[in-house]
This record gives structure tokens, C-alpha cells and sequence, in this order.
């Protein structure tokens, strides 16, 4: 499958000078990814709205897309947003490339696997976007950021969650996926394994002081950026906040900050 430039910004950028504040500002907007964790259409469609001037990116995963079904997405793909479909599709190989081929036909701009399911299922999700004109960038989530130490060694998983994220990324690589979802912790690894090409999406971003609730491998946007993500994922510390806009826009402002260092 091609690679879509349009998805990397690592790559658009890696050999520019660094940016001045407007530009940085910009730059971040396209790198910052809003999770709608709601419980349904109507909230998704108001918090939009609150974003609509501040936001491009959005993520809709199982809450929201469970309750409001693929509908959902079509009034943010013609507002004009990107939209991350977070499924983190996990089955036998057959089953995964027909899922993979249904979420790319609605139009969405990332969708992602578990790459746990082995080379065989990655290699299926791969080869289903091939063809395709201006495919949906394919990511392997390799450890979700709620988990621990402790929470590998209770499911049989004896490595390090570092250990663990670099032998499923390496899995990936051969695989043919150069997109992943991982913890800012894992970072540098991967874009060491994946060059600039990579396509970083890293969830459990967390400004400093905010709650971490249940993850467990966090990163504030700056140290994230620093360390080589792509893009950022945030929920709570937008979704629920008083005024989503204005925590969103200091975000932004970190990430700009950090982009011209």
C-alpha cells in the first residue's frame, strides 16, 4: 500500500527549519486528535460543535460508535474534519480484512488493529486497503496505555511493556503496517524502528496536573512531541472540561511550544 504523506507530518517537516509560533500553532492543530468518548449522537454533535473552530482531528471509538452506528461519522467527514476510527480490530485474519475494507469505505482517515493478532491478521488488514485510492492509514495498537506492569503479568505477558511494544512492532514492520498506536514511553523506540516515515498516534496525553484516571503509561503533549509522536490523542482533559475549547486551545499552545524547540 502507498504511504499517505498527508497523514505524516514527522516526514512534512523533518527536514524544514523549526516553525515560527503561528505556524507551530497550525502545525499543532493538525496533530491533535479529540476523543469523543460520549455516550451517543447527540452529545458527539454538541461537543463538536464546541471544537469546530478550535479542532480538525476527531476519534470515535467503540462507546460512540457501538450507540450511533457509522452515521455518526458522516457529520463530521462533511464539516470537514479527519476522523480516527478506533475499533482496534481483533480476529481471525478473513474477518479483520473485511472489517478493515468497511471502515475504509466510509471515509474515515485512520483505522487501527490490535497487532497482538499476529503477522497473518496484520498482514490481511494491510492488503485490504491495497488499491485503494487515498486508503485510510492502517495503525497496529501494540499495548493500550491502561496497562502496567502488573496488568501484562495477570494476562500471562512476562516482558516489560517496553519489551512487549518493541516485539509487536517489529512483528508489525514485517508485516507491511508502519502506523502505530503505543504510550509516549514507547515513542522513541518505535520512530527509531519506523524512521520519519512512521506514523505515531499516542494516546494517555495528559496536561500537566490533569487526573489520570485509569491510564497508566502517560506523557504531557510537550514531552510526547519531543520524543517523536505523529499525532496526539486526548479525551477527558477536553471532553470534560468546563470550556472544551479553551482546554483544547491550551494544548495547542503546548504543542506549538514544543514544535518550535
Amino acid at each position: 500500500m502507498p504511504f499517505p504523506e498527508r497523514l505524516n507530518p514527522a516526514f512534512a517537516t523533518a527536514l524544514m527549519p523549526a516553525p515560527r509560533r503561528a505556524d507551530s500553532l497550525e502545525e499543532a492543530r493538525g496533530r491533535l486528535i479529540v476523543a469523543l468518548d460520549v455516550p451517543d449522537a447527540a452529545s458527539a454533535e454538541a461537543l463538536v460543535a464546541r471544537l469546530d473552530d478550535t479542532c480538525r482531528w476527531f476519534k470515535v471509538g467503540l462507546e460512540l460508535f457501538v450507540a450511533a452506528g457509522p452515521g455518526v461519522l458522516e457529520p463530521l467527514l462533511k464539516r470537514g474534519h479527519k476522523v480516527f476510527l478506533d475499533l482496534k480490530f481483533h480476529d481471525i485474519p478473513n474477518t479483520v480484512a473485511g472489517a478493515v475494507r468497511s471502515a475504509a469505505a466510509l471515509g474515515v482517515h485512520m483505522i487501527n488493529v490490535h497487532a497482538a493478532g499476529g503477522p497473518a491478521m496484520l498482514a490481511a488488514a494491510r492488503n485490504a486497503l491495497d488499491g485503494l485510492t487515498d486508503p485510510a492509514e492502517l495503525l497496529a495498537v501494540t499495548m493500550l496505555t491502561s496497562m502496567d506492569a502488573a496488568q501484562m503479568s495477570a494476562v500471562g505477558l512476562e516482558q516489560s511493556p517496553a519489551a512487549q511494544v518493541e516485539s509487536l512492532a517489529r512483528m508489525s514492520l514485517a508485516a507491511g503496517v508502519r502506523g502505530f498506536v503505543a504510550s509516549a514511553q514507547e515513542v522513541a523506540t518505535l520512530r527509531a524502528l519506523t524512521g520519519p516515515e512512521g506514523i505515531l498516534v499516542i494516546p494517555g496525553i495528559r496536561p500537566a496536573g490533569a487526573e489520570t484516571a485509569d491510564q497508566r503509561r502517560i506523557a504531557t503533549p510537550a514531552e510526547a512531541l519531543r520524543q517523536g509522536a505523529s499525532y496526539l490523542v486526548v479525551g477527558r482533559p477536553i471532553t470534560q472540561a468546563s470550556d472544551p475549547a479553551q482546554a483544547a486551545e491550551a494544548i495547542l499552545k503546548e504543542m506549538a511550544e514544543a514544535l518550535q524547540l
